[in-house]
């Protein structure tokens, strides 16, 4: 998912998903978000001050939509429910 400072990218395998939020131009620290969360579960994260990358975050996801959101400085993306 492409925004303005950067993308999220998200994997699934079959039982796992998986997102990491990815600087469009890496190098200064700022700050970077990625959140993950499995339909009916809780939203795992990771933020802090980076200068490529925020996660990745994992979560179990068998048969389970995920709801991503990232972000890099002022640029972020939020997903909506997807993988279902």
């Amino acid at each position: 998912m492409p925004f303005e400072t950067g993308e999220v990218r998200v994997y699934k395998s079959r039982n796992r998903a998986c997102a990491v939020t990815v600087a469009r131009v890496p190098g200064e620290r700022r700050r970077m978000a990625v959140s993950i969360q499995p339909r009916g579960g809780v939203p795992v994260r990771e933020e802090g001050r980076f200068t490529r990358y925020a996660g990745p975050v994992t979560v179990g996801a068998i048969s389970r939509c995920v709801y991503v959101k990232g972000s890099v400085g002022a640029g972020s993306a939020t997903s909506g429910w997807i993988l279902c």
